[in-house]
């Protein structure tokens, strides 16, 4: 798969790489991509998102919880890209743990998240990503999160 990469992945390649799908899918594109490493992608915040409509009315916050799964669902990516392999259909990654969260800055509409996620390490089925998630090249949010890849029922 890495032998034929180009970026910037786009929102239908991206489809094709994770199970989310709207209003859940929290990345748009991909724009930097090390194997086995890092991954650089983001997520345009739009006014009409859903969550916005009771969080907060009259003062649109993006959940910490969403910018969090952002930062996952931009691991998974990296996951999958890392192997050179297709994801297997019998397999899903679920996010586990979350340690050491801290935001800094509300996500509102109109701000583009930047998704910056890295391996720390990989155990058997499990990998540790760290992440930092920007605005305009502010950190608004930080985490290290745990996700563990199982048979899907």
């Amino acid at each position: 798969m890495s032998n034929t990469l180009q970026l910037p992945i786009d929102a239908v390649g991206i489809q094709k790489l994770l199970p989310h799908r709207y209003p859940f899918l929290l990345v748009d594109r991909v724009t930097e991509f090390e194997p086995g490493k890092r991954i650089l992608a983001y997520k345009n915040v739009s006014t009409n998102e859903q969550f916005f409509q009771g969080h907060f009315p009259g003062h649109p916050v993006m959940p910490g919880v969403l910018v969090i799964e952002a930062m996952a669902q931009a691991g998974g990516l990296l996951g999958y890209l890392s192997r050179d392999t297709a994801p297997d259909k019998d397999m899903i990654s679920y996010l586990v743990k979350v340690d050491d969260a801290k935001f800094s800055r509300m996500v509102v509409p109109g701000d583009r998240l930047e998704l910056d996620v890295s391996i720390k390490r990989v155990i058997r089925n499990m990998t540790l990503f760290t992440g930092i998630a920007r605005v305009d090249g502010e950190q608004v949010a930080c985490a290290e999160i745990l996700c563990a890849e199982v048979k899907a029922d």
